[in-house]
């Protein structure tokens, strides 16, 4: 399998800031299903047919100095880096496992630190390298938006698991859950697909916790599983509880010091090996793609000791 890789963020800042007209009509050539996103969504600089204020708006972006030391940065950091390795083979494993895969285009590119580190877009996988540049970036620390769980995790080292985790909700999006149980096997049957298709890849890295939150996390897995049943949460369609549980964050209110965010995504994955384990017949493709996530739940028999 070969993986096609396009450097779009260089691409885009060569282009002539006294022509940007010429400019945006090279690159939507080059790049019709992208450009136009890029340009529209990710930027927030209009629609691409807007001849007259997009050019304009274009041309203040690429000749702002913050932009272009960004792009210099970006450009220093990937330079020699190999981008496609480990989701070449990614995408080996996720053929695999899933015949009807087709591997995407990979287009890298630069957000202006607008927390767009994957896209899926129609066959195209984009990788906004500026949110990979290293917890010690300084331009991080700069944002409110951003604290300091999150920055830990604007590593390179993310680049698989988030690409992978973008391609496997375009290929299976999640339903519209009712309940909180249901929204963290839908969790768990994400985080296994990341266990197959980066087999090689550290829990930590895949889950986005520290080694000390997830050994917290096994630690205490009675503790956790105790405090959904005492606390009758698993049924719960309190839109609340299911984003205090699921949702990211720098810990899990109302359970001791050490627990980690989203911790509603390890009991959805214990939940879900549990069950792969008791029925070693169903294959990653049928578990993608059941629907009945109560179903998974009683059959896992999930009793955490």
């Amino acid at each position: 399998m070969s993986v096609s890789l396009s450097r779009f963020d260089s691409a885009f800042f060569r282009i002539d800031t006294n022509n940007t007209v010429a400019g945006i009509r090279e690159l939507q050539q080059h790049y019709p299903v992208f450009m136009p996103l890029y340009i529209s969504e990710i930027l927030n600089l209009g629609s691409i047919r807007d001849s007259v204020n997009t050019p304009k708006q274009l041309r203040l972006f690429l000749t702002t100095p913050d932009f272009r030391a960004l792009e210099s940065s970006v450009q220093a950091k990937f330079k020699n880096r190999d981008l496609t390795g480990q989701l070449e083979q990614a995408f080996r494993y996720t053929k695999y496992y899933i015949p009807s895969f087709h591997p995407p285009k990979i287009i890298t590119f630069i957000s202006g630190i607008a927390n767009y580190g994957a896209i899926t877009i129609d066959s195209i996988l984009g990788i906004g390298l500026d949110m990979y540049m290293g917890a010690d970036f300084p331009p991080y620390s700069q944002i409110p938006d951003y604290p300091a769980y999150m920055i830990r995790r604007f590593d390179p080292a993310y680049i698989p698991v988030n690409s992978m985790q973008v391609i496997q909700q375009q290929l299976y999006p999640a339903a519209k859950n009712s309940n909180l149980l249901e929204q963290m096997i839908e969790a768990g049957k994400q985080q296994y697909f990341l266990d197959k298709v980066l087999p090689a890849t550290a829990d930590t890295i895949k889950l986005g916790y520290t080694k000390e939150q997830l050994d917290w996390c096994f630690d205490n897995e009675q503790m956790i599983w105790q405090f959904f049943v005492q606390n009758n949460l698993l049924y719960s369609t309190d839109w609340q509880d299911i984003n205090h549980f699921v949702n990211d964050g720098p810990s899990t209110q109302g359970m001791p010091e050490g627990s980690p965010g989203k911790i509603g995504s390890f009991v959805g994955w214990q939940i879900v090996k549990k069950y792969m384990e008791k029925h070693p017949e169903i294959s990653l493709q049928q578990l993608m793609e059941s629907k009945n996530l109560l179903e998974i739940f009683k059959a896992a028999k999930y009793r955490p000791k």
